[in-house]
């Protein structure tokens, strides 16, 4: 069996393209959903090594622009100033606001979450929870989740200084995880039982009312390139697209791009 290497991202990218195999970099939202398709990848294509590291989803665009890595990933959508790529969707993603998994508050409406992260409610007593304080969790400038979050449920509110800020999810769901009186936010698909998602404004994160769009806070998970793919390149970017790479997504609790909708 090949497995996916995780190799320093200053390393990584000191590897000229082509030269490591497919250099893959961005997104630690993209990162695991991307690393199983590799590993899935390199088990029918033994011969050719997958590279998967992160470094947020702005480290992805300019790795891309500056060519040092094959394909760059981002969960968010490019800005003006990063226009001229070539941008691949392969699959949506939802994102989740999780809270310990003993914490009895259910749903939060969007105003509630804004008045969390933007340091306006500081008790979890004001939201129907436990007289505890509440301990918001973010993740870092630059980070598609982020800029996703801030977009999406954010709007003209800025995100407090007194958040504790971590550079991963996985970051993130640790901290929540043994955390009671946290809350943070990260992709849907890498909710598990140490923690939960709330419902927001009443409608839970599932992949149905993903697929739906009854649930409305979801984002792109794209793949960035310079030039047209060509070689081992098109064979992991055909992979990830066909059948088989799709179902890898959507079994990881994304949407699968035979089920955007394209209205």
């Amino acid at each position: 069996m090949r497995f996916v290497f995780f190799i320093p991202l200053l390393i990584l990218l000191s590897c000229a393209p082509n030269k490591c195999g497919v250099i893959i970099a961005g997104s630690t939202s993209v990162q695991p959903f991307i690393e199983k398709v590799a590993e899935h990848f390199m088990e029918k294509n033994p011969s050719i090594m997958v590279n998967v590291q992160g470094g947020g989803s702005t480290a992805g665009v300019q790795a891309t622009i500056n060519g040092t890595c094959d394909v760059g990933t981002s969960s968010r959508d490019l800005k003006p100033s990063e226009r001229g790529l070539r941008v691949i969707l392969i699959a949506l993603d939802g994102i989740s606001v999780i809270i310990h998994k003993d914490n009895p508050v259910e749903n939060l409406t969007v105003e509630q979450i804004r008045d969390i992260f933007a340091g306006r409610a500081t008790n979890w007593q004001e939201l129907g929870g436990l007289n505890t304080e509440i301990i918001p969790v973010t993740r870092e400038e630059g980070s598609g989740t982020r800029a996703s979050f801030e977009d999406m449920i954010m709007g003209e509110d800025v995100i407090s200084d007194a958040c504790l800020v971590q550079d991963s999810n996985g970051a993130v769901r640790e901290i929540i995880a043994t955390t009671a009186q946290g809350v943070g936010y990260i992709s849907v698909g890498l909710v598990d039982e140490r923690e939960k998602a709330v419902a927001i404004d009443g409608v839970e994160p599932t992949l149905v009312n993903l697929i739906t769009e009854k649930y409305r806070f979801a984002r792109p998970f794209l793949l960035l390139l310079r030039d047209e793919p060509q070689g081992d390149v098109k064979k992991f970017i055909d992979y990830t697209l066909s059948p088989e790479g799709q179902e890898i997504l959507g079994s990881s609790g994304l949407i699968p791009v035979n089920q955007v909708s394209v209205d």
